[in-house]
Formats: structure tokens, sequence, C-alpha cells
């Protein structure tokens, strides 16, 4: 079996933070459905990151003048039994699009593409941030346990994840929300 090209795996992508984007949604209103505004907000917030990242892959596919196949994406969890299952989830997905990234650019590199490889750069900085930032949740919702006021004010409180853009991130098609 071959390996992916850099433009295989950067279709794969594209979807990859799609379907990001739908779980952090799914995330969201599961936080807003058990009356916890600050969590809610936040995964508002990383849903349209994600979405953003995905279309930042789009106008990158449009300036290499390469072709693009938007890919559906799979069904997303919608259930939680608690307030750190869903940030763990979050939190693993984290780190798989960190794996992803390292994937992409790995294949940049051995299909000699330096536009490629620089341009994933910039993901991979913003992966390191977040799962940091994600790892930081997940330890506030486990020491919080059941006081949920102990996680609404840290989010409340602190700049985990702000959704803003840098200002040397890439260009997204159709702009950045």
């Amino acid at each position: 079996m071959s390996e992916k090209t850099f433009n295989e795996l950067l279709t794969i992508q594209i979807g990859n933070e799609f379907a990001a984007s739908q779980q952090y949604i799914a995330i969201a209103v599961w936080f807003d459905g058990h009356d916890l505004p600050q969590l809610a907000a936040h995964f508002y917030r990383q849903s349209v990151e994600e979405r953003n990242h995905a279309m930042m892959l789009v106008q990158y596919s449009l300036d290499r003048g390469l072709p693009i196949t938007i890919p559906g994406v799979p069904a997303v969890q919608n259930e939680f039994a608690n307030v750190v299952e869903p940030v763990e989830l979050a939190l693993a997905q984290e780190k798989q699009v960190t794996g992803q990234i390292e994937e992409l650019f790995k294949a940049a590199r051995r299909d000699g593409d330096a536009l490629g490889e620089q341009a994933m750069l910039w993901f991979l900085k913003e992966q390191v941030e977040e799962v940091a930032s994600m790892s930081t949740l997940r330890t506030i919702a486990e020491r919080a346990k059941d006081n949920l006021f102990d996680i609404e004010n840290f989010v409340a409180r602190e700049t985990i994840g702000d959704g803003g853009l840098d200002s040397d991130a890439p260009e997204a098609a159709g702009g950045a929300l």
C-alpha cells in the first residue's frame, strides 16, 4: 500500500477539520442544555475556530490550484455522562488532529513540497496551543468534580483557546468567522 500524497491528505484534513467543528457544536449544545453557559460559549468558539481551519486549508488549495473536494463528516457524539467526558473527547480530538497535521507535514516533505511544509508549520504551532488549553480545561474539570460553578468561573475568568486569529494565520476561504 502506498502512502498518501500531501494533496490527498490535505483533502482528508479538510474533512477532519469540519468534523471537529461539528463535534464541538455537539459538545457546546450539551453544555448549553445543562445550563453551563461559559463552557457552551467556549465550545461554540472552538467550533468556529475549527471551521476556520478547514477554510484556511480550502484557501490554500485554491491558491495552489489544487483539486478540492469537500468531504462529508461522520456522526458526532451528543451524549455525555458528566462534564469531564466531553472535555476528554475534545482533548483526544485535538491530539488526533495534531497527529494528522504532523502526517501532512511529513507527506509534504516526502513529496518535495516546500510550500506544503511551510503551510503546515502554522497549523503545528496552533496545535500546541490547542492541546495545552484543552489539557488545562480537562484538569480543571476533573478537579471541580460536581462543583460546576468552579469550572464555569474558570472558563469565564481565564483566556483558554479564545478562538481569535493571530496575525500570521493563513487566509480562510470566504473570510474567517
